[in-house]
């Protein structure tokens, strides 16, 4: 099987990470933040460079949920924190066990706390928590969690409870769940035998906003979609009935499909009630958006398929996608 690191694009080989303000400093302003330490940052309009001093190159990097913290992952085998605040950042922690290039992080919902879980081509999921203010701990290592590379990780909405899906090379996707006697589980299902990439989870929409007739007590499944190296995506629910995750039989429609791995996947945020929206993006250089529409009897024809529509061709591989 391939590692995710062989196609790894080199635009995004970089050991520094920019978080976008409105531009237009004055020059001598913007010469002092370049010989800044660590501790400082660029004047108070325009980027705010941060000099990670990560060994290696950054994969990913993540903001909080209040934007007051920021994560960022390489290839030297850490996972480094930063405190933001205003024009001014602060490298507060380096986080250390994975044995090999850490691809994703990502934070939990903050009534969970500080919770940060990393993933990397070691075959790992890392779980970390910041409790007193400052300090970390590893409250969950994952170790031999996936046969090869976890190249994606990412927390359910809180409403599921401390949950996070990862996606490996060796096919599947695993399942962490903390449970109340603080344990963590896992389930595992097989996606293809090519590979994952990613996954995203659907967003939690209380069912009577969904467009449905919900029966007191019904909630709704998780569900979460995936990129795969079959290059194509695909949609899995968990069962109310047997409590197992199971592949929709939702078909595909045919307007447009990959042609190489899909790199990454995201789910719309929940607008129109009753409508399910997804971007895929492929190393084939193709951004596509995945619409599924509830009830029955729609003109367009679109109920019971998720019909794509071809949002650009970039021409290179497209690695990333956010909503």
């Amino acid at each position: 099987q391939t590692s995710r690191c062989s196609h790894r694009n080199s635009s995004r080989a970089t050991m520094a990470t920019t978080m976008e303000h409105p531009v237009g400093a004055p020059q001598q302003q913007q010469e002092a933040a370049a010989a800044a330490t660590a501790a400082t940052s660029s004047s108070s309009s325009g980027p705010i460079i941060i000099d990670t001093q990560h060994d290696d190159m950054v994969h990913d990097s993540q903001l909080d949920y209040y934007g007051c913290k920021l994560a960022t992952a390489s290839s030297d085998r850490t996972v480094k924190i930063y405190d933001v605040s205003g024009n001014t950042y602060a490298h507060t922690a380096t986080l250390q066990g994975h044995e090999g290039p850490v691809w994703e992080i990502t934070w939990s919902h903050p009534k969970f706390g500080v919770v940060l879980a990393s993933c990397s081509f070691d075959g790992s999921v890392l779980i970390h928590r910041e409790s007193p203010p400052g300090s970390w701990t590893l409250i969950h290592a994952a170790r031999g969690l996936h046969d090869s590379s976890v190249n994606g990780v990412t927390f359910a909405p809180h409403e599921y409870g401390l949950m996070c899906a990862a996606a490996s090379s060796d096919g599947r996707v695993s399942f962490l769940s903390h449970n109340e006697d603080d344990t963590w589980s896992v389930e595992y299902v097989n996606d293809n035998s090519l590979g994952v990439n990613a996954v995203t989870w659907a967003p939690f929409v209380p069912l009577a906003n969904a467009g449905g007739n919900p029966d007191e007590g019904e909630q709704q499944q998780p569900r979460v979609a995936t990129a795969g190296c079959d290059n194509r995506i695909r949609f899995w629910t968990r069962s109310s009935a047997t409590g197992s995750w199971e592949e929709e039989t939702t078909p595909l429609g045919h307007g447009a499909s990959h042609t190489d791995w899909v790199r990454d996947v995201a789910w719309a945020p929940p607008i129109v009630p009753g409508v399910d929206v997804v971007a895929s993006c492929s190393e084939d250089g193709t951004v596509i958006v995945w619409t599924h529409k509830d009830g029955g009897g729609d003109a367009d024809g679109t109920n019971g398929t998720w019909e794509p529509t071809l949002l650009n061709n970039f021409g290179e591989p497209v690695w990333r996608l956010s909503w």
